[in-house]
């Protein structure tokens, strides 16, 4: 049984709440894009149940801890990102995302009720390719490279980009990424309007390189992720405020839409570890 919580944080929790299949399609490798412009421990069971329900042209994006978010889509459809044993959800999500970097971003015991589970690798060899569309929700990847575990050498196509498309937004969830973006990967992801970010600075890719890939992508709206505490976070932000705003928010969840995103770009940074 989760940890009782107080009386003040499930009463912000409900006003949020109060306020507020199709089969999997073959990859396109041509496709344009976002248009418009280790011990086995317990699964953390972390609070996302009651997150702000998105409306007809919202999404509402919920941090759950480390790497994973909730996505959810108007028609009810969730993807949980970076799905693992040790930080999930407490609802069972539609889509489950992986990598494979660390066990903290991929799972070996998934919840049997996801109907769609998305390797960011391919463990036959090569890189992986997804592109799976379940009622309003869209999911489909760019592979990319991390470093080998003990360092020395390349995984190709060890991380994927997922990028979820819903509600006319697309929102983009870098993974483990350890290297800027090529031109062509940048092709691939198309116009992307929220980016996940992994911001830690040394496990995945420096934080002035991450900068330069945050900036490459140009999302109008940037959350951070994988930061493991407030001085990695404040340095991150320390390197955005000259161009971004910066927010914090109160609550793990925010809903959002195309008419609601920020005219000059922003940082929203949501509690979580």
């Amino acid at each position: 049984m989760p940890p009782r919580l107080p009386h003040s944080l499930l009463a912000a929790f409900a006003l949020l709440a109060a306020l507020a299949s199709t089969p999997s399609r073959a990859a396109d490798e041509s496709a344009p894009g976002c248009i418009p412009p280790v011990a086995r421990a317990a699964p953390r069971i972390m609070l996302a149940a009651l997150t702000p329900k998105p409306g007809p042209e919202e999404a509402a994006i919920t941090f759950v801890g480390h790497a994973t978010f909730l996505v959810e889509s108007p028609g009810g459809i969730r993807v949980a990102t970076d799905y693992n044993d040790y930080v999930r959800p407490d609802v069972t999500p539609e889509i489950a995302t992986m990598n494979r970097a660390h066990s903290t971003h991929n799972s070996t015991r998934p919840d049997p009720g996801i109907v769609h589970l998305l390797r960011g690798w391919n463990p036959a060899g090569g890189v992986a390719r997804h592109d799976v569309t379940m009622g309003d929700m869209r999911v489909r990847n760019v592979p990319t490279n991390i470093r080998e575990w003990g360092g020395g050498g390349t995984d190709y196509g060890g991380n994927s980009i997922f990028i979820m498309e819903t509600a006319g937004l697309c929102v983009a969830h870098l993974g483990h990424l350890h290297h800027t973006l090529s031109p062509d990967q940048l092709i691939r992801m198309g116009k992307i309007d929220v980016l996940l970010v992994p911001v830690d600075g040394s496990w995945t890719l420096d934080l002035d390189g991450m900068v330069e890939v945050v900036e490459s992508i140009g999302a109008p709206l940037v959350i951070p992720m994988h930061y493991f505490g407030p001085t990695t976070l404040e340095r991150f932000l320390a390197k955005m405020s000259d161009k971004h705003d910066i927010v914090r928010e109160p609550t793990p969840s925010i809903v959002v839409s195309r008419p609601t995103l920020p005219s000059r770009p922003t940082v929203r940074v949501l509690p979580g570890r």
